[in-house]
């Protein structure tokens, strides 16, 4: 269906996103990896066409949440023991970051992600997870606020 080219250029610049949001979901880099796979095999399958690359771009972060929620769901994921959690592509202090990020409640992470590693509004966001903007808004405020206390800014106020 899609073309090669444009199909190593969506793996190219899209994969270190998607990994970072299906990790936020896994905790793990392996199950992670799988499910970016499983997208972009997603992608070369579907009739989509994609106007832009916005629009790609959007379609692969709402499957890859999509693919990491069933498979934190499946009940083989629920009864086994969790994998180490190595993250190799990224520096101490972004793991550290990441790390807090991933710790936060899901409605607070995914759209932190998001707003600030993806660079999408606040109303892109919330056609994205299907909340409104002013509820995207106030969970983008009260993530800072939380990540902020776990840091007292200092970490934060660098990344964010």
């Amino acid at each position: 269906n899609l073309d090669k080219r444009f199909v190593e250029n969506a793996v190219r610049n899209y994969a270190d996103s998607l990994l970072k949001i299906a990790y936020s979901y896994t905790k793990s880099t392996y199950d992670a990896e799988d499910i970016v796979q499983e997208v972009f095999l997603s992608m070369t399958e579907t009739e989509k066409d994609f106007i832009s690359q916005e629009h790609l771009k959007a379609w692969l972060i709402r499957i890859t949440i999509n693919k990491s929620k069933n498979h934190v769901k499946s009940t083989w994921i629920a009864k086994r023991l969790p994998m180490p959690e190595e993250v190799e592509n990224f520096s101490n202090e972004d793991y550290l970051l990441l790390d807090a990020v991933f710790a936060l409640d899901k409605k607070y992470r995914i759209p932190i992600h998001l707003f600030y590693y993806e660079g999408y509004s606040i109303k892109e966001i919330s056609e994205i997870l299907g909340r409104s903007p002013a509820t995207v808004g106030s969970w983008l405020d009260r993530g800072r606020k939380k990540l902020k206390k776990l840091f007292r800014g200092d970490l934060i106020e660098k990344q964010i």
